[in-house]
């Protein structure tokens, strides 16, 4: 089965987002995505790596929560995954984001899919806190600070970036021991991150000749560490709703493969997109 999830388009307040769950669950796909910028700031020297300029686009700065988001969609879904494409966890603090993704997880029912990143934008994540230099050290600590307080009933941690006494967290997440711990990006270890610390892998810069490569190279450090390489997931992010494509890129190895709608403005035109792409690419 082709596991294809759908990503919110920006501006992503265009069209409500409960309104893209409700639909995409009810046209048959896998999963709703959503990023985050919290903010873009007004003068920058950072190069945007999408575009050959390096000029960040206007519509960049159009972003919403995606835990207010992913909230609001799981209130109108009951089998929808719900998926951060990506958090910029070097800009969080792991205490509130800890808690913030064990409600959603446990009022969804065990559906959140937490894709994470460090970030490219160094002016923002220095303003956020963030040591942009060392930003997958870490990220990387935040995440183990966050295991700890998901899975142990008193939690403690104490690192360069972080660091608590014992503290009671709860709820729990409902998924055991926690949501999957999705790293975006192509950072030259980033394989091997996924494979030390993580749940699974999104790409959004590749093609299924290259991914195919990176599941070898993924199954075979998940081996040498002694992990299942079937546990360990590839989520290909952004690509166009091209049914042979995906199917390609799921013969490579991909476990699901992200489409990014084209952006709307009414309800009416979302719902018209999310149809005309489950026709290409679900049936």
């Amino acid at each position: 089965m082709l596991n294809v999830g759908i990503s919110v388009p920006l501006p992503a307040y265009a069209v409500d987002v409960a309104f893209m769950a409700r639909k995409a669950e009810e046209l048959g796909f896998e999963s709703l995505w959503c990023a985050e910028h919290p903010f873009i700031p007004v003068h920058t020297t950072s190069r945007f790596p999408g575009s050959p300029d390096g000029v960040i686009p206007e519509t960049y700065s159009h972003f919403i929560d995606p835990f207010v988001a992913l909230a609001r969609a799981s209130g109108v879904t009951t089998k929808l995954k719900l998926g951060t494409g990506i958090v910029l966890v070097p800009e969080r603090n792991p205490l509130l984001l800890a808690k913030e993704i064990s409600t959603l997880d446990l009022f969804s029912g065990g559906r959140f899919l937490f894709g994470i990143g460090a970030g490219w934008l160094r002016e923002e994540t220095e303003l956020m806190g963030g040591d942009f230099d060392h930003r997958w050290t870490q990220t990387r600590e935040s995440i183990l600070a966050m295991k700890e307080l998901w899975t142990k009933q008193h939690a403690e941690f104490h690192g360069k970036y972080y660091n608590f006494p014992l503290v009671k967290s709860f709820p729990k997440p409902a998924q055991k021991p926690h949501p999957p711990v999705i790293l975006g990006g192509h950072a030259r270890t980033v394989l091997e991150r996924v494979v030390s610390w993580g749940d699974g892998w999104l790409p959004n810069n590749t093609t299924p000749e290259k991914l195919r490569e990176s599941r070898a190279t993924l199954d075979r450090l998940a081996k040498d560490a002694g992990r299942d390489p079937s546990s360990i997931t590839i989520s290909v992010h952004g690509q166009p709703g091209d049914r042979d494509l995906i199917r390609r890129f799921h013969d490579a190895g991909a476990n699901r493969v992200i489409v990014r709608p084209t952006a709307v403005k009414t309800e009416s035109e979302m719902g018209a997109e999310l149809t005309k792409i489950a026709e290409a690419v679900l049936r």
